[in-house]
């Protein structure tokens, strides 16, 4: 039997390449009640009729003011596990030049993070996907980041 879940959203695993090392797009919820919160990936609501592709695309440019052309890559989603919530992901590499900057009243961060500081600070239950992205990436590299990452 499906879980229905009560709120849907989608947004996009951006990654990029420095020095050898990936980097991951993420943003931190505005407000002072969220100064304590965990950083996540651009993601909302899809509107009436959008497909989740379309929210993802729409949601990164919105927070962050990144227009993402390229084709992503459906990385499935993640059940919240406090809330009843599913957050679908698409990844795609970062363009070149990629400058994001704070473009919603939303967010008050919006930075490329190291993988394994991403793994740290990232909403738990989405912690899921940068598995799912370091597989896609190079089968490799999910130990060496797991191997990295404290407990």
């Amino acid at each position: 039997m499906s879980d229905v879940r009560a709120k849907l959203s989608s947004g996009t695993l951006l990654y990029r390449y420095v020095d050898g090392e990936i980097e991951i797009l993420l943003v931190h919820p505005a407000g002072n009640y969220n100064r304590r919160a965990p950083w996540g990936i651009p993601k909302g609501a899809p509107n009436p009729e959008e497909t989740l592709e379309a929210t993802a695309r729409r949601e990164t440019w919105e927070e962050t003011g990144l227009e993402i052309i390229c084709p992503l890559v459906d990385m499935g989603h993640v059940d919240y596990t406090r809330s009843k919530k599913r957050v679908h992901a698409f990844a795609a590499q970062a363009p070149d030049g990629a400058a994001p900057h704070c473009a919603s009243w939303e967010v008050d961060k919006v930075e490329f993070i190291e993988i394994t500081r991403a793994r740290r600070i990232i909403h738990p239950d989405q912690a899921a996907l940068l598995d799912r992205l370091l597989r896609f990436l190079s089968p490799d590299a999910t130990d060496e980041v797991a191997a990295k990452t404290p407990a």
